[in-house]
């Protein structure tokens, strides 16, 4: 199973993330969305889970939820529990004893993983414009074995 994990598009879906995200069974987009229409678009690649960002304060993003829980059934009948969040220093809970297997943020633009207490903290990093000298990246969450192999991805926009 592989998921695609995407975050702070702030209403640019950049035309280099949908072959990236190509055969990916669900996507979870991390917040910063800014216009509607990218979970639209995202949703002719694959099913889609979004919460909203700092920057989602009008319109049907505002709408979105500010965390949210998504289980992850893998073919080998294993669950696993991701806790999705925009801004990790939002974070008030312990993942390790809440059982979550990943927390999945977004909001710095950096892209990075690190795995803490047994629990994968992952940001893919931001697929809209560019942020001073960051990269364009996304994410993919690849489960099997009952194990979650992060990965980004680098995308080269013209």
């Amino acid at each position: 199973m592989k998921i695609g994990v995407i975050s702070d598009t702030h209403g640019l879906l950049r035309p280099e993330v949908a072959p990236a995200l190509k055969g990916v069974d669900q996507i979870l987009h991390l917040g910063d969305v800014g216009k509607i229409s990218i979970l639209e678009d995202l949703r002719n690649i694959a099913p889609v889970t979004a919460i909203r960002g700092n920057v989602d304060r009008e319109g049907l993003c505002a709408q979105l939820p500010e965390t949210d829980v998504v289980l992850i059934e893998n073919p080998s009948g294993m669950s696993h529990y991701i806790y999705m969040l925009h801004d990790l220093k939002s974070l008030h809970l312990d993942p390790a004893a809440a059982k979550f297997a990943a927390v999945l943020s977004g909001h710095t633009h950096v892209p990075n993983y690190i795995t803490k207490k047994g629990v994968l903290y992952f940001n893919p990093g931001s697929c809209g414009p560019r942020r001073f000298d960051l990269p364009i990246t996304v994410g993919l969450l690849t489960i099997r074995n009952n194990e979650l192999k992060p990965e980004i991805v680098y995308l080269n926009p013209s």
